[in-house]
Parts: C-alpha cells; sequence; structure tokens
C-alpha cells in the first residue's frame, strides 16, 4: 500500500485534470450516441465506457503501488509480447473499415496497436536509457530506427497510418531528450521530406484520398470528403456558445459520421460552441504542460523518457485530431485522447497517467 509520503506527492493538478476531461466525455459521448440507441440501452456507449475508465482508475493505483523503475526490467519481454500481437492481427485480426486492427475477445474488441504505442514507449525508454551519452553518429542510431522500425511497419501494413505515424512523434521526442544532434535531425527531416513522392505509391487508395480531400474536401464531397465538411459545418455552426448538449443538428441527425469516436471534437463544438472548445482545449493544454514537468522533475534518466514518450503521443493525438475535425489536417483516424469512445485507447491513456503520477510520485531521489 502506498504511504502517506508518497501520497502527498500525487500529481493532484493532473488527477483532477484527467478527471474533468473524461467525466465531460462521458456527456458528450452520450449526446453524440443517445439518439441512435433508444430505449433501454440508450445510454449502452456512455456506460461502457464508465465502467472501462472506473475498471482503469483501479489499474492506475496498482500501478502507483511500484517504482516505475521496474518497467525497465519488463522492456525487452514487452517488446516480443508487442510483436506478438501485432502479428496476431494479421492472421486472427477482425476487419472493419477498409483495416484488420482488431482482435475480438468475447464481447470486447481490442486494438493492439493502441497498447503499442505505450510498450514502444517503455521499450525506447529503456533501450535509450542504457544508450545515454552514446548518440554521436548515424551508426549510433541505425539500432535504435531498426527497433523501432518493425512495429511500425507491422502496423502500417494493417493499414492504420495515423497509429504508426505517433510511432514517429515518439520516437523523435524521445530522441530529442536523449541527446541526439541538431544536425542529425535535420537531415533525418530533410531525408523524410525528400522520400515523401516515393513514399505516396505505397499509400492504399482510400489514403491517397484523403490526402487530396484534405487539400480540397469537394474533390470527393460524398466520399472521403463528406467527414471533412460536415465537421467543419458542425464546429461553425456552434459559434461562441454552442446549440447546447444534445442539440446539435449535425452529430444529432447523423450527418456527422463517427461523431463519438475520431469526430468527438466536432460535436464538443457544435454543442458547446467555441467557449466549450476553448474549455477542452485548455484542460489538454494543463494535461500536456503537467507532463513536460513530470519529464523535467523525473529522478533520473529512465523517468524523463518515459514522461517524454507519453507527453509526445499524448502531444500529437490532441494536435491530429483536433486539427483533422477543423479541417488543417489530413483524415488519420486518430482518437482525441481520454474523450473518444473506445476501450483500447482508453486504457492505454489511463495507464499512461499512472505511469506519470508515478514517476512525479517519485520524483525525489532522497525518499529511496
Amino acid at each position: 500500500m502506498l504511504n502517506r509520503r508518497l501520497l502527498r506527492n500525487l500529481d493532484f493538478i493532473t488527477i483532477a485534470t484527467v478527471t474533468l476531461l473524461i467525466l465531460i466525455s462521458l456527456v458528450i459521448i452520450g449526446s453524440a450516441t443517445h439518439i441512435n440507441t433508444p430505449g433501454e440501452e440508450r445510454y449502452w456507449y456512455v456506460e461502457r465506457q464508465g465502467l472501462f475508465a472506473v475498471f482503469n482508475v483501479m489499474i492506475i493505483f496498482v500501478i502507483l503501488n511500484f517504482d516505475y523503475k521496474i518497467l525497465s526490467k519488463f522492456a525487452n519481454g514487452l517488446y516480443f509480447i508487442n510483436l506478438i500481437m501485432l502479428l496476431a492481427v494479421m492472421f486472427i485480426g477482425q476487419s472493419a473499415l477498409g483495416a484488420q486492427r482488431w482482435i475480438q475477445i468475447g464481447p470486447i474488441s481490442l486494438q493492439p496497436s493502441e497498447f503499442s504505442k505505450l510498450i514502444m514507449i517503455i521499450a525506447l525508454a529503456d533501450l535509450l536509457d542504457k544508450k545515454a551519452g552514446k548518440l554521436n553518429s548515424f551508426k549510433d542510431l541505425i539500432p535504435i530506427f531498426l527497433y523501432v522500425g518493425v512495429p511500425f511497419l507491422l502496423v502500417l501494413k494493417q493499414p492504420d497510418l495515423g497509429t504508426s505515424l505517433v510511432f514517429l512523434a515518439i520516437l523523435f521526442g524521445m530522441l530529442f531528450i536523449a541527446g541526439i544532434k541538431n544536425k542529425h535531425l535535420m537531415i533525418i527531416f530533410g531525408a523524410g521530406a525528400a522520400f515523401l513522392p516515393i513514399f505516396w505509391h505505397f499509400l492504399k487508395d482510400y489514403q491517397k484520398m484523403r490526402l487530396s480531400v484534405f487539400l480540397d474536401s469537394n474533390v470527393d464531397p460524398l466520399g472521403s470528403g463528406y467527414h471533412i465538411i460536415q465537421s467543419k459545418i458542425a464546429i461553425g455552426s456552434g459559434m461562441l456558445f454552442g446549440k447546447g448538449l444534445f442539440g446539435g443538428t449535425q452529430s444529432q441527425l447523423n450527418f456527422l459520421p463517427e461523431n463519438h469516436t475520431d469526430f468527438i471534437f466536432a460535436v464538443i463544438g457544435e454543442e458547446l460552441g467555441f467557449i466549450g472548445a476553448i474549455l477542452i482545449l485548455s484542460l489538454y493544454f494543463i494535461l500536456l504542460y503537467r507532463g513536460v514537468k513530470i519529464a523535467g522533475a523525473a529522478k533520473d534518466n529512465f523517468g524523463t523518457l518515459l514522461a517524454t514518450g507519453i507527453t509526445s503521443m499524448l502531444t500529437f493525438h490532441v494536435l491530429v485530431n483536433v486539427g483533422m475535425t477543423a479541417g488543417i489536417m489530413p483524415v488519420t483516424g486518430i482518437p482525441l485522447p481520454l474523450m473518444s469512445y473506445g476501450v483500447s485507447a482508453l486504457t492505454t491513456n489511463m495507464v499512461s497517467i499512472g505511469i506519470l503520477l508515478n514517476i512525479y510520485m517519485r520524483r525525489q531521489k532522497i525518499m529511496f
């Protein structure tokens, strides 16, 4: 059990912020889905999301009872479990919306690529911790890129371009903190930009169309461009104060697809308006700011790298999801952390928050 000294070191700002985000998410999920599930199951999505939120709170409590350093001992094992999960998706995974990303376990559909992100953060933090001060040349970076490259390609194969891009955000965020030279970063980014025309030919047709409608949504207004057109209409129609909870026309009348998952921020914009959207973004700013503070306050390099990876992941998700719904980012299917409906994403994000709390709680070396 946690002693009082550790409890006093909990980051209550992060706890309050996460609690508010989850409570708001349950309300918005209920607003977005209740009209499509009449009768006794009207709030089925809310009940399911709330149940798993409570379950994950219990998991967080378990996490807080152990020093996060223990994760480094399991890093290699977790990495291979990750590869096995991603390979299993290729053979026994369930397909939906043109992608094979889910594994069905009884009544629950799990998305291994969601868990893969956190596992990759833990494994990469351990690897970079061992290579501290040894990232002086491209030769030193090759093993790291190969280490991340295998699960990256397995996720890309599903295909899940959005999640695979999260891997890159995690990788470069952690490499920056690990001490990679700026000139090496510039060369890598330059080479990546030069490779983009070639990368285009490896994309699926629907992925190419998503990028095309990002530049001009009217290219396919009733197909790939439909999501973003309806999303922008929803956000714009909310104006300053919104249409009120359960009062959005785009979301309530099913004009807005995936309104409880990928496009939930559009529901917020329509029903809570600019004020509500700013409130949500402010909560995310506080959460990400606390992540940066926790990374800086960690008692060791492993903790700093863990917190950096988690904060990089959350930052990328927020920026891309909000940008996607507003039409300033391509549609990639990345959920909004702690807000979008989804068991796998919620579990990954809440366990990640639990690790952040653990790092902050044990930030003082003198305590151990």
